[in-house]
């Protein structure tokens, strides 16, 4: 029997930040053109991890592994094993190649729901949930083989190599004759340099693979760019440092616990709305400490939770600069004193510690609502702090105020040529709560509805009719936020209903225009979301509209028409992409639906 572990009762701070090393890359010249890739073989395996301080068991997680450097030591680790994954370093312009290779022979030790829309690699149909044992154990023939898929977040990747949900692999020991052990992907790197990230994509069991570990930092830089050049402004080395931070809870024995009993167990056994750990985690480390020089520091911030939402701030309430968000560069510096990260978002900041006393611990702190935006108050003894900085008694190095420039990068206006589309979000309810959550009415198995065609840039209207934020993710592209404005939601969702029915459909919908429905003035996205998104949050009450380009991130308004295909790689062929929640536990129970480009 498993003891939940009283997250009160773990230490804080005594514990360093471990910066993830850099996977080394094997260097390939064409003997014919002379171009460069840069080849790596990634392992996903099983393994324990000293996440909680010293002193306490270790966990069980699954991690990606591979032969990694230290890029400031230049120390080599042949298998660097750990949870979250090392990071890519990435060059705009070699394309890498990374052969992922599934190790996993151990049963999923996570409640696997085959009552969802999933992998099903026994394919065992649609379970009865009657039928359904408790966990532990579960269903023997759901819980092993494990399937993974990984998935480059943000990524301008041609669809055989995005991780498609569908596109499932499992180990080739555990299915007799399999050969489905190993694949291999291809990432161009011809997009804006960015904070991008890897993580598992598997078809109903994204949010229980990415909480053993599969995620990690695809850090992505252009040597043209005057920011990205070795003697940029910005600052780099030891102080340039990834962040993911995810809320986790653990059993006394170390393992992580997770929900093993659904809201509506009669209709799917395990599934609940949303996991929210007690404890916070970062780079696989609770609650860990960084010791900081008196100097700036650029931090590459990623929520990897599954559905908590961070609205991060430092506890001397000192201000910070946020230069980059999911796409790119910013076009300009923005300065916060708190930054709001839905799950799957980015941020890259630059944060100044030289006017800090030596010896002054700063605490970073969240105080967002769980769900967001009005679920129960972050608790500040746990979940409402994140981590530590102390700084060193070292001199201070001010960064001069006319360094950074005062503008970063050229986001153009883009236009829409496209009809528009409008995309309902809906939750379907049961006796407890939601029994899952559509887009548009729609299950992942109904026909594609969404077929843009290449070139071609459309605003899509999110019509937000549940009482929750929702993190809304496409594949493939970056979009620009247009505007957020509330409406009658009330009324809009029963006219809706009145002209559809009541979902699921297994046909597209009927389009009720929102426009009658609007209330005040829309609102336009903080200058914080004014350049590239990939995840846009939209807020309960609300009609979120975004504008898609279905072209590379680089190309210009005037070259972009519907029709033409600038992509280096054809987006219609393949399995195709995915739009969907990044609240992973909605995602794994239908707020996933795919799409398809076409020319």
């Amino acid at each position: 029997m498993t003891i939940s572990l009283d997250p009160k009762s773990i230490p804080k701070y005594s514990e360093q930040l471990v910066i993830p090393p850099v996977y080394e890359p094997t260097v390939i010249a064409d003997t014919q053109t002379g171009k460069i890739s840069h080849n790596y073989t990634v392992d996903v395996s099983e393994f324990s991890q000293q996440i909680l301080p010293s002193g306490f068991p270790m966990t069980t997680v699954w991690g990606y592994s591979g032969a990694a450097k230290d890029p400031l030591t230049g120390t080599l680790f042949p298998n660097f094993k750990n949870a979250p994954g090392a990071t890519f370093e990435a060059i705009r312009g070699i394309p890498i190649n990374i052969q992922w290779v599934n190790s996993l022979t151990e049963t999923h030790p996570l409640p696997v729901d085959p009552t969802l829309h999933w992998a099903d690699p026994n394919g065992l149909g649609m379970v009865d949930p009657a039928t359904v044992p408790t966990f532990p154990p579960g269903l023997a023939a759901a819980q092993s083989p494990v399937p993974i898929v990984p998935h480059l977040h943000g990524g301008e990747t041609e669809s055989s190599s995005d991780g498609h949900p569908d596109a499932w692999f499992t180990n080739k020991e555990a299915i007799k004759g399999s050969t489905f052990a190993k694949s291999l992907y291809t990432y161009l790197n011809t997009q804006l340099p960015s904070t991008l990230w890897y993580h598992d994509h598997t078809l109903g069991l994204t949010r229980l693979n990415v909480l053993m570990g599969l995620a990690g930092f695809y850090l992505l830089r252009d040597p043209k760019n005057p920011l990205d050049k070795p003697n940029s402004v910005l600052p780099k080395g030891k102080y340039e440092i990834p962040i993911v931070i995810q809320d986790r809870s653990f059993n006394t024995d170390g393992s992580f616990a997770f929900p093993s009993l659904g809201i509506n167990p009669d209709i799917h056994p395990y599934w609940v709305p949303e996991f929210f750990g007690d404890t916070i985690t970062v780079n696989g480390k609770v609650w860990p400490n960084l010791n900081v020089e008196r100097r700036q520091y650029r931090f590459r911030v990623l929520n990897g939770s599954n559905s908590r939402f961070y609205n991060l701030q430092f506890s001397n309430k000192m201000t910070f600069s946020q230069i980059g968000s999911d796409g790119g560069y910013l076009p300009s510096p923005v300065n916060l004193t708190s930054l709001l990260l839905a799950p799957g978002e980015r941020a890259d900041i630059l944060v100044d510690f030289s006017g800090v006393a030596a010896g002054n611990k700063i605490i970073l702190g969240n105080d967002a609502n769980a769900p967001f935006p009005t679920g129960t108050p972050a608790d500040p003894e746990t979940v409402g702090q994140i981590m530590q900085f102390t700084v060193l008694n070292v001199p201070a190095i001010s960064p001069s105020a006319s360094v950074l420039p005062a503008k970063l990068n050229t986001i153009p206006a883009l236009k829409s040529d496209s009809p528009k589309r409008t995309l309902v979000l809906i939750e379907l309810m049961g006796s407890a709560g939601p029994v899952e959550i559509l887009l548009d009415g729609q299950k992942w198995s109904a026909p594609i509805s969404e077929l843009p065609k290449v070139g071609s840039t459309e605003d899509w209207e999110i019509v937000n009719l549940t009482p929750d934020a929702h993190p809304i993710h496409l594949h493939l592209v970056q979009f620009q936020v247009v505007a957020r404005q509330t409406f009658q939601a009330e009324q809009y969702k029963t006219d809706w209903m009145a002209i559809n029915g009541t979902p699921p459909f297994s046909s597209p919908t009927t389009v009720l225009p929102v426009t009658q429905y609007l209330e005040g003035n829309p609102v336009l996205p903080a200058p914080n979301e004014g350049g590239w998104k990939d995840t846009v949050r939209a807020n309960p009450g609300e009609v979120t509209t975004i504008r898609v380009r279905f072209a590379p991130q680089d190309t210009s308004v005037d070259d972009s028409s519907p029709g033409v295909n600038l992509y280096p790689f054809r987006p219609d062929l393949g399995p195709g992409y995915v739009w969907h929640c990044h609240i992973i536990d909605h995602e794994d129970n239908e707020m996933m639906r795919p799409y398809k480009v076409i020319l």
